[in-house]
């Protein structure tokens, strides 16, 4: 009977019957299993399809109380299968763009469940999830008071598989809050328990994609890229949607490598055209920018791949330094051949504002770039020459020093024979 349901309803999504369907798998769930093996799988199907069937419909609210009647059904299950379905039922949030808070208020439901119910096992399955969802959302304090809590926790029990996976979290979390150094003492213990274990391939690209991440914050873009190569055939094989941000950082290597013509083969390879996009499209845009040595471009790339280029942190903080890098590059090759020149011609080179050349200018004099003075009153930029530092001064200081440690030998010497 149940069997048939079951059937009936599957029909029925399929033809996008919704009221139908969902009045099916209900009556599924409304019948007793008991010990039945096969009526228990036929209840787990149907509420799996059932909440991917709300997903789809972006029924939130629906979704959200079946993860809660799921815990009745399925409560005379055995604890593990209980966690995955209600595990794999909070996962159907993650596709349904701003369910963030959702998301967090559900599994802190879920996690007030399991301590009422004493499933150890959940209750840190779901706290690390809570972690993943509080990062996602920028709550990086509320994970790190998590993180700690969960660490000293898995620490004791020795749980090594869920232990990696916080402490590459935590690593995530410092990195975000911009402390480096303990985003990588996280990152290495992350790695030395992972040595213990069997590292799941999802998990070992993460660890591979976040020290790339680390060595590209030191400057090391070699180092990085070839970390992000392991991370990019780990997701790709699994088929991972983290697979895209990976090729992007790396072609960002490349970028700020200034290897160019790498960009354009790793731009024609065989992962290029598998994740072919806007998002590709976006660092070619501005490989050829930087190629050209063209602000213009650039900016003209980040305006029209604003979404791609904006939306994540760490495309977004070394662009800003490439920026940075193009813009003075380009001020010195327009102001190298004046001694006098102003300000506003140079802003009308370069095709910026007046007032941000005029700042930009300014920190170059302080950082030493170039000497010279701004001379506000006229609007000029008068350049001096590099200032050539006369040797005479440095030998004659030199000669004084050796003068006076002779002096003082001698008056040791004289001091001995009296």
């Amino acid at each position: 009977m149940t069997s048939a349901l079951l059937q009936e309803a599957q029909a029925a999504a399929k033809l996008d019957n919704l009221a139908k369907a969902e009045h099916l798998y209900k009556e599924v769930l409304s019948n007793s299993a008991g010990t039945n093996e096969k009526a228990i799988a036929e209840q787990e199907t149907a509420l799996y399809e059932l909440g991917t069937l709300y997903r789809d419909h972006k029924r939130i609210k629906e979704l959200e109380q079946l993860i809660q009647t799921s815990r009745t059904v399925m409560s005379g299950l055995a604890k593990s299968k209980v966690a995955k379905i209600i595990r794999a039922l909070i996962d159907l949030f993650s596709t349904v763009p701003e369910t963030i808070d959702t998301q967090i208020a559900v599994t802190k439901d879920c996690i007030s469940w399991a301590v009422s119910e004493r499933r150890n096992f959940l209750r840190q399955s779901l706290e690390t999830r809570l972690v993943s969802l509080y990062i996602e959302r920028g709550a990086y304090f509320d994970a790190l008071n998590l993180i700690n809590t969960l660490l000293k926790e898995l620490k004791r029990l020795d749980d090594k598989m869920v232990l990696v996976e916080v402490q590459l979290f935590e690593s995530r979390v410092y990195h975000a809050l911009r402390n480096i150094p303990k985003s990588r003492a996280a990152l290495t213990s992350a790695r030395t328990s992972a040595n213990a274990i069997y590292c799941p391939t999802l998990m070992q690209a993460g660890l591979d994609m976040q020290s790339g991440i680390l060595h590209a914050e030191d400057k090391d873009y070699k180092t990085a890229f070839s970390y992000f190569v392991e991370a990019l055939e780990g997701y790709s094989s699994q088929e991972d949607s983290r697979a895209i941000s990976v090729l992007k950082y790396m072609l960002l290597c490349k970028i700020m490598l200034n290897l160019t013509d790498d960009v354009h083969s790793l731009l024609t390879g065989k992962m290029a055209q598998k994740y072919a996009g806007r998002d590709i499209e976006a660092m070619k845009a501005v490989a050829s920018a930087h190629s050209n040595r063209s602000l213009k471009e650039f900016e003209e790339a980040l305006e029209t791949y604003k979404t791609e280029l904006s939306s994540d942190p760490i495309i977004r903080s070394h662009f800003s330094a490439l920026y940075d890098t193009l813009l003075e590059q380009n001020l010195v090759r327009v102001i190298e051949p004046f001694s006098c020149v102003e300000i506003s011609h140079v802003a009308e080179v370069v095709g910026l504002d007046t007032r941000q050349v005029e700042g930009k200018l300014s920190q170059m004099i302080l950082d030493k770039v170039f000497y010279g003075v701004l001379d506000q009153g006229n609007g000029w930029l008068i350049v001096f020459d590099e200032p050539r530092q006369d040797a005479t001064y440095d030998a004659a200081l030199d000669t004084i020093r050796h003068m006076t440690t002779v002096v003082d030998l001698l008056y040791e010497k004289a001091s001995k024979l009296n």
